[in-house]
Formats: C-alpha cells, sequence, structure tokens
C-alpha cells in the first residue's frame, strides 16, 4: 500500500486559488475542496495537531491529492461544485442530482391540461420549480377548484363520451365532452396562468367585475360563483401569503445536535410562499455550522443545471452554542471567525451565483425585519425536524432517508400507506390501509374496507375495490395522497393499483410490491415496481425494515378486521333477515325456544305465545323459516 509524503508535495505547491482533489485507492475521489491559498489550506490537513478525528481518519486514506489552479476564488467554488456533481465524493456535502424537480406543466392543446411533471421537457410551458411535490399538488388543487382546468391524459380526454369524476366534483369544466366552449376555457387558462405568475389580485379584481356586472344583467346564479371564487381566491391568500414579504427569496436555517444536521429551506415568490423542504445532509468530517451550511448552499444551487436561483438568499442565523450529545439542537451561523463561510467567502458564493443567473444575486448575512423572522421560522423549523429524528428511539426517519436513497427520490417520502387483503378461503374478505409518517404509525388514518361483489378469492379485484373507494375521496381533496404505495403483492397487484391511479388521474405515487420468497421467511422478500422491474433493496436494511414492518402492519391490521367480520357472520342466523325481528325479540325467541331449528318446529300459535310476537309477526317467522 502506497503512503502519500505530504512534505514534498507541499513545498512545490502554488499559493494562488484553486480547487483540490484528495484521492484515495484505485483513484477514488475522497473529497474535493476550494481554496483561495492552495498551500495554505491543503497544508492545514497535514498539521501536527488541531484536527478532528473524522478528519484524521480522511487523511490516513489519502493517497494522492490533485489540484486545478484556477484564475479567480470564484472560478475555483464554480468548479469544485461541479467536480463535487461529477464524482460525489464520500466526505463532501452531496445533493442529489436535480433533475426530477418538480414542475407544473401546460400543455400545447386546444383545451390545456395542467398537470404535475418531473424529468425533461416536452413541449408546452412549465411553472416552477416547485419545493416539493406537494407543493405542486396544493398548487394544482387550488387551480381545480378556482378555474376547473382539466387535469387527465390525452388519451383519456378523447375517449370521454360523458363527463368524469372531476367534472361531478366540481374540478373540471368538461371539455372533453363539450359542456364549455373553447373561448370560455381560453379565459380560464388565462386566469390560471396570471395565478401561477402570483398575479392574484389581479384576478380577484377581474372576478369582482365579472360578478358586479352578471348581478346588473339579473344573473344571479352566474354572480354567485363569482362571489364563491373570490371568497375561495382570498382564503388561499391568506395561506400562501407571507406577511409583509415581496420579491423572490430562498431562506435556509440549520441545526446541528448529536452529530447530526437538518436544514430546512423556505421559498418565497412573488410574496407567496411556496412550501418548504428539510433536508439531513450528512456530516462525514464534524466541519463546524458554518462551513456546513456555505457547502450545502453552494452545492444547492452550483451542483446542478436546473436549480432556480432566487434575486436574495437569507443564511444568516444566531450564532452558534456549544454542541453538546443529546442537547438541544444549536443554531448554527454562516458568519463563523475564520476563512471557512467568512464575510470574503460569502461574497465569492454572491458573485458566483450572479454569473449563474445572469442578473445580481444578493446574500444577507446578517437581516432585520421580516426577513428576520423568516430566518426565524427556518431554524425553528430546522430545529423541530432534529429534535424528532433525535427523539424517536426506533429512528423510523433512519428507515425513511434510506428508503429516499434507494429511490433516488429528492424529497424523503414523508407518507407511506400500505394495502393488503385477508380472506378464509374467500369468505368475508377485508382490505386494510395502514399508514406511516416519518414518525412512525399514524393509527388514526388506518382504515379498512369490507370487499363486497368480487368473486371469492379474487385478490386482485378485493385489491382494486379498496384502492378504488379509498383513493375516490382522495381525488375530491378529502384527506392527503401518499408520497408512497406499498401493496402486499406482486407484479401484478401492481399494476393493478397504477390501473385504479390511472383512471382516477392519480399521479406521483410511488407504487411499489413486497412480494414473499419462495420459502416465504423474512429477508427473503422481492421489492417489484411497475412492469416488474425488481427494486433492489439490501435485505438487512433499514429501508427493507420499514417496508417488512408497514406489510406486517398492514396484514396484522386486515387480520384483526377479518377475523372481527367472520365473529358477527356467525352470530347471524336466519332470524336476522326476517322483516320485524330484532334483537330484543330475537333473543326472547331463543331464549323461549332454545335454538332456531326449535322455532322452526313450532306452530304459529306457539310462537306467538313469545313475548312481544303478534299473531302476524308469528305468521311471518313460520312462514319465512319454512320458504312460504
Amino acid at each position: 500500500m502506497t503512503v502519500f509524503d505530504p512534505e514534498p508535495f507541499l513545498k512545490g505547491l502554488t499559493t494562488r486559488p484553486g480547487v483540490y482533489r484528495m484521492l484515495g485507492e484505485d483513484q477514488a475521489v475522497l473529497y474535493v475542496g476550494k481554496a483561495r491559498n492552495l498551500r495554505a489550506r491543503v497544508s492545514a490537513y497535514f498539521r501536527a495537531s488541531g484536527l478532528t478525528a473524522k478528519t484524521m481518519a480522511l487523511v490516513a486514506k489519502v493517497r494522492d491529492i490533485h489540484v486545478t489552479v484556477t484564475a479567480s476564488e470564484t472560478e475555483a467554488l464554480l468548479l469544485e461544485q461541479s467536480l463535487i456533481k461529477a464524482e460525489r465524493p464520500p466526505y463532501n456535502v452531496v445533493l442529489r442530482d436535480d433533475k426530477s424537480y418538480p414542475y407544473i406543466q401546460l400543455t400545447e392543446h386546444p383545451y390545456p391540461r395542467l398537470a404535475f411533471h418531473r424529468g425533461g421537457r416536452r413541449g408546452g410551458r412549465y411553472f416552477g420549480p416547485f419545493p416539493s411535490a406537494a407543493s405542486v399538488r396544493d398548487s394544482l388543487n387550488i387551480l381545480q377548484k378556482l378555474f376547473g382546468i382539466r387535469s387527465c391524459e390525452d388519451g383519456f380526454y378523447k375517449n370521454r363520451s360523458r363527463p368524469c369524476l372531476q367534472h361531478q366534483i366540481e374540478r373540471c369544466s368538461a371539455p372533453c365532452v363539450g359542456l364549455v366552449d373553447r373561448q370560455k376555457y381560453a379565459d380560464d387558462v388565462r386566469l390560471a396562468v396570471m395565478f401561477l405568475e402570483g398575479k392574484s389580485q389581479a384576478i380577484l379584481a377581474e372576478f369582482k367585475d365579472k360578478m358586479e356586472a352578471a348581478a346588473e344583467a339579473l344573473e344571479f346564479e352566474r354572480a354567485a360563483k363569482y362571489r364563491d371564487q373570490i371568497d375561495h381566491l382570498r382564503r388561499v391568500q391568506e395561506d400562501q401569503y407571507v406577511h409583509g414579504a415581496g420579491g423572490d427569496v430562498d431562506i435556509f436555517g440549520l441545526a446541528l445536535a448529536g452529530g447530526q444536521a437538518c436544514v430546512q429551506g423556505l421559498f418565497v415568490r412573488d410574496g407567496r410562499l411556496l412550501g418548504h423542504r428539510t433536508w439531513f445532509p450528512k456530516n462525514e468530517l464534524a466541519i463546524s455550522a458554518g462551513e456546513l451550511l456555505f457547502a450545502f448552499i453552494s452545492q444547492y444551487y452550483l451542483g446542478g443545471d436546473d436549480r432556480e436561483i432566487p434575486k436574495s438568499v437569507i443564511a444568516s442565523l444566531a450564532t452558534p452554542e456549544p454542541d453538546t450529545a443529546g442537547a438541544e439542537p444549536v443554531v448554527a451561523d454562516v458568519d463563523r471567525r475564520g476563512n471557512v463561510a467568512s464575510r470574503e467567502d460569502l461574497a465569492v458564493l454572491g458573485t458566483a451565483l450572479t454569473s449563474r443567473a445572469g442578473r445580481r444575486v444578493g446574500i444577507a448575512r446578517n437581516v432585520r425585519g421580516q426577513r428576520a423572522g423568516w430566518a426565524r421560522m427556518a431554524t425553528e423549523n430546522a430545529k423541530v425536524a432534529l429534535a424528532s429524528l433525535i427523539a424517536d428511539r426506533k429512528n423510523v426517519l433512519s428507515r425513511f432517508l434510506d428508503l429516499q436513497s434507494i429511490l433516488g427520490c429528492e424529497d424523503v417520502p414523508k407518507r407511506v400507506e400500505c394495502f393488503d387483503i385477508s380472506h378464509a378461503a374467500g369468505e368475508a374478505t377485508v382490505a386494510s390501509c395502514v399508514v406511516f409518517g416519518t414518525e412512525g404509525p399514524v393509527k388514526s388514518d388506518y382504515r379498512r374496507f369490507n370487499i363486497e361483489g368480487v368473486p371469492r378469492g379474487d385478490d386482485y379485484g378485493a385489491l382494486e375495490q379498496a384502492i378504488r373507494r379509498r383513493y375516490t375521496r382522495l381525488a375530491k381533496g378529502e384527506g392527503v395522497l401518499p408520497d408512497l404505495l406499498l401493496i402486499d403483492g406482486g407484479v401484478g397487484q401492481v399494476n393493478r393499483a397504477c390501473e385504479v391511479f390511472m383512471e382516477l388521474q392519480v399521479d406521483d405515487v410511488t407504487v411499489l410490491g413486497i412480494a414473499k420468497g419462495p420459502s416465504r421467511k423474512p429477508g427473503l422478500e422481492t421489492i417489484v415496481q411497475v412492469g416488474g422491474h425488481e427494486l433492489p433493496v439490501p435485505a438487512n436494511g433499514p429501508a427493507m425494515h420499514l417496508l417488512q414492518h408497514l406489510r406486517d402492519e398492514a396484514h396484522r391490521f386486515a387480520i384483526a378486521g377479518h377475523r372481527g367480520r367472520r365473529r358477527k357472520r356467525q352470530r347471524r342466523s336466519i332470524l336476522d333477515d326476517i322483516a320485524g325481528i330484532g334483537p330484543r325479540r330475537k333473543r326472547a325467541l331463543l331464549a323461549h325456544f332454545g335454538s332456531v331449528a326449535s322455532i322452526k318446529g313450532a306452530s304459529c300459535e306457539e310462537i306467538s305465545k313469545v313475548p312481544g310476537v303478534s299473531r302476524k309477526l308469528a305468521a311471518d317467522i313460520h312462514g319465512s323459516l319454512h320458504g312460504h
């Protein structure tokens, strides 16, 4: 094993700005860094004392160092982030690729659709990027309620002969069957675009004019509709607008505790809070809070090609306190003493962002007034999220993070639902739906479905009925859609679930199946995706443990419901089907005769002697028991 000798390397190293790459065995890149002075910065890794244990572990693995000299520190920063994206070194703060960043797409069509979109652009107009899938769903929900713009696929649109569920719940004007003319639909699309551009006040004024005109024309039903739209739009403004806000601003807060980190981002556009996101970056070198936040912001904006850069970034928070294991999360300050994340470094980052955006981008360290309130909000949310992670003894969130890594998605799946079917030879079929969040089971959201009208033993049909009943309600906006749906089953069940989702126009829900192995032993399961592709999930990893936990909980909940239904059926008798026989008369009959067989052998006169049973009812009972 070759040992790296730093002395001759450092003697010949330049003092100019640039980027250094630390290489390990087989020339694998361990760490990428930038420096204002390459010799001074790299030499700091090989000093005799003052290094953290994790930094010493990194240095022990170094077998070579490559440097690239740049003309300025700004160029070094841009090159550093490009190399981090390409090499993904294990000791750097590395974000996931942002190619799947969510947008709202307005398609090119005589009657355009508004839809959730990820990935490459395929024509049409795009609005975003949005901070999370949930914020896109919220915006689409608002647009459908206000303007009735269709969301269905073109293939679904072409083959309609009558309005679908979306029209029935007043979320689509049904252009597919000609219930709205092209000019009116185009006007609704224009208003929807204005809303996405943040021009809600102009829409409000237009709605008021239309309401007054309709009232003057004595078209009171149309005026009432505009009144309702005005009320809804005002409520939306109250929910989405930040008090005193203006402009385009991203705000980042950082909390550290117990060797873990949490970054919270708030995103304001045209004074409207689009949403927030939470990250839990790895801090492999145990760098300071200031270094970590600076590295995160640099990688966030400069490590991808499609990241929107706002006019202003707020990254100046409270002064950090000593970080003690098990203590309250510590608030980080990007302004630390030292040569990392100093005033000069932030100026370099601002210059790099300005160069990338093609316009001036400001980075604020110390802010006042409303901006200080945003900074506190971001920090408090980061502290709460990190405290939740640390307080959870089972550490469910770590399992969610591992699942996020395996799925390759940018957001942590915050809500997962799992379905299972239970029956005995097709009898008393019950479907269960259990819900997990990042803090564990959400038992208040568990649901059971008694399956009716499906052939005995048809698990596919039972699953389809349960999913349809569950998500028809959610498609109406009642409740929360999951980020991930897990099904106890294989390819057939997964494909059937996707067919129901397509029909209900539910998108952006990842569907997985957990299929038992040949011996049905835990740890031998196969995780399948749509189309039968297998998802490689390590058998003993946190993600597999999460999926197994979900499957087992859904199985337990389904069996409990199935057994309860069977017990109820077993307690049921032929007397329950006779009109006029309720629980009290049923008890009286059984107490008097002892059994249904004895009642069947009795005459009408004998039956009428039971308290509460008239002669007419006795005749009905006798006739029902004898089939006439």
